[in-house]
């Protein structure tokens, strides 16, 4: 029987990694990577410090893979998603199979935590559903970006007896802060939706590249800070060629 690990690495400091986490690269065949490109070369570099700093003298292959791709703005957001999906579990199939003998451990290094706005687990669970590989494999939660971005403004997530709604860009966009919310954490705003929100009793703490030494943070009156996210956002992106970043919106209590 194969077993992959699913391993959240954190959001980007290799201190992030947790002693579980360290106990299960160190038990690891074979570590899969999923290039996009040079475009996020650094990510890749990033991953194989990780396990230069976390395995060594660990007996491990890398294996490399360009990953699947996907229309970034499509008209049908839930199909394009599911055909990506599908196509990864693709990659990810013939990975296990060619890679990765009977008896051997294999790992897919996971953002942050991988139970929290990423699609490895569904992946690898249609991978599992087809049956044509046997495998089994476990998740190992990691320090997420929410976690990082909270630490870094120096701030609790929730307040004494206030709920907090994880949400997406593309929510925010469409159906903006519900008016019974007082906390809102957003992921995967690549269009940066909170420069829309009328509300001046709304503070945002912004972060990106959080937990490396890129990171940026921002932090104030949504009325005061907004319009100068966007152009450092772009800068930043132009000269890496990629971004991570979420934030946190919140409601001054009165």
């Amino acid at each position: 029987m194969r077993t992959i690990h699913l391993i959240g690495i954190g959001a980007g400091d290799p201190e992030h990694i947790t002693v579980q986490a360290v106990d299960r690269l160190r038990e690891v065949d074979v570590f899969f990577l999923l290039d996009k490109g040079d475009a996020t070369k650094d990510l890749v570099d990033a991953r194989r410090a990780i396990l230069e700093r976390h395995a060594a003298g660990s007996a491990y292959r890398v294996v490399r893979a360009d990953d699947a791709d996907r229309d970034r703005t499509p008209r049908d957001y839930q199909g394009t998603v599911a055909e990506w999906h599908l196509r990864r579990a693709d990659l990810y199939e013939g990975l296990f199979r060619d890679e990765l003998r009977d008896g051997q451990v294999g790992a897919v290094l996971c953002w942050g935590d991988p139970t929290l706005y990423d699609n490895t687990i569904a992946v690898v669970e249609e991978v599992r559903r087809r049956g044509r590989v046997e495998f089994d494999y476990t998740v190992v939660p990691g320090v997420s970006s929410v976690s990082a971005l909270v630490a870094a403004h120096r701030i609790s997530l929730n307040r004494i007896g206030g709920s907090v709604l994880i949400t997406t860009g593309r929510r925010l966009a469409a159906d903006g802060v519900p008016a019974d919310v007082d906390d809102v954490v957003v992921m995967l705003d690549a269009h940066c939706a909170f420069t829309r929100l009328d509300d001046p009793d709304l503070d945002i703490y912004w972060g990106a590249y959080l937990g490396t030494p890129d990171q940026l943070t921002v932090a104030g009156p949504l009325a005061e800070v907004a319009a100068g996210i966007p152009p450092l956002r772009d800068e930043a992106r132009a000269r890496k060629g990629w971004i991570m970043d979420t934030y946190l919106l919140r409601r001054r209590r009165r």
